[in-house]
């Protein structure tokens, strides 16, 4: 048995944010209900993000939806909003990632979604908050990346760099399964319900908060280094370096002892701890240049024998044929109704010694509706 077996949540949201959360609460045996427009469904199903089409949608659309049923509903038609009522009525959880202002317009917002469930745990991500004069703006990853100074820690000095995967948009979605757990193990002890709100933006605030505290301790702007940059508050050898072959990582490390280790004597010079951040760019150039010598493998050896932090730089192949990776069996297949497979990842999560996987797909659009409509709606007599 799962953690949330016998959960029901129904899921407005769309896109990214909002369906992450609810994958991570479907991984761990809730039944998830998405409610979709008839006709066009969650914009991700043909937003491509990627130019990647897997049975005819979205490849971002099947990652994120895998787990959960869809439920085809026009929230403007009286009967399909009766209908969208009694699931309400049944649920435990309703989530939505809408603007501000968009689910009172509908007539599913917290105050009336609790009228009829009291003890609803009521979810909804936003871009900005509910209040201020940001609230109306579009809550897209870029844009909140480029707003929080998120951009300004990638990479080398210079100009803004964004990170390569929608960060914020997941973590906003793991911050609001992480809310809703929270509230969901509180109704278990006293029947209250709740409303959980999560913003991108407090959310890209939170993911940022050691660089934040020392921003505010010492009072500058983090400086990249402008060369092998990893992290803007650590100095060298910080940083990814190009060998012989290819790349490898380094973390921290004393100065002195990588110049002995790797017979590099111009290193030796820097024996005041200090220098190791303050000096960094010319560290960091002389141990690149020396580093190009030889391989990644030599290196390697050398210094993993001396417990120093250190690894090779793998793509997603490489990774995938390491027997380190395979022993987490991190992937798994999983299937469509119409038949169709795909390889995705699991949920992270061991429970009692189980994997949390699923060999259920996404949903075609509207493919659950007779199920829940003869399985939950025909049987309430709410």
């Amino acid at each position: 048995m799962k953690p949330l077996d016998d959960y029901l949540i129904v899921d407005f949201s769309q896109f990214l944010s909002g369906p992450s959360a609810s994958l991570k609460l479907a991984d761990m045996g809730a039944r998830v209900i998405k409610i979709e427009k008839p006709g066009t469904g969650d914009i991700c199903r043909h937003l491509y993000t990627s130019n990647v089409i897997m049975n005819g949608e979205s490849s971002v659309f099947h990652a994120i939806n895998r787990n959960k049923e869809s439920f085809a509903a026009d929230i403007k038609n009286e009967t399909d909003r009766e209908q969208i009522w009694n699931l309400i009525k049944q649920a435990d959880v309703v989530m939505h990632n809408f603007r501000p202002g968009v689910m009172e317009r509908l007539g599913f917002d917290y105050q009336c979604v609790k009228q009829i469930n009291p003890s609803i745990v009521y979810g909804e991500i936003s871009g900005y908050g509910d209040t201020g004069p940001w609230k109306d703006k579009p809550g897209q990853d870029l844009l909140l990346q480029s707003l929080t100074g998120l951009t300004w820690l990638s990479g080398n000095a210079g100009g803004p760099v964004p990170m390569g995967l929608s960060i914020i948009d997941m973590l906003a979605g793991n911050h609001l399964a992480q809310g809703i757990l929270a509230c969901l193990v509180r109704k278990s002890i006293n029947g209250e319900g709740a409303l959980v709100q999560v913003s991108m933006l407090e959310s890209a605030m939170d993911f940022q908060f050691e660089a934040i505290t020392t921003y505010y301790y010492d009072g500058k702007l983090p400086e990249r280094s402008e060369r092998n940059n990893a992290h803007a508050y650590l100095g060298a050898p910080y940083g990814i370096y190009q060998t012989a072959n290819s790349y490898m990582a380094l973390a921290m490390g004393s100065i002195p002892q990588l110049g002995t280790l790797l017979g590099c004597d111009a290193l030796l010079v820097y024996t005041d701890v200090a220098e190791a951040f303050h000096k960094r760019d010319e560290i960091k150039a002389i141990l690149a240049k020396h580093l190009l010598s030889q391989a990644t493998e030599y290196w390697l050896d050398i210094l993993l024998k001396a417990d120093i932090w250190c690894a090779e730089v793998l793509n997603w192949e490489e990774l995938m044929k390491q027997d380190g990776f395979k022993v987490l069996d991190m992937l798994q297949e999983v299937q469509m109704s119409d038949g169709y497979k795909y390889i995705t990842t699991r949920s992270p999560i061991t429970i009692d010694s189980e994997l949390l996987k699923s060999s259920k797909g996404s949903p075609k659009l509207g493919e659950d509706n007779d199920a829940i409509i003869n399985q939950l709606l025909n049987e309430h007599h709410g």
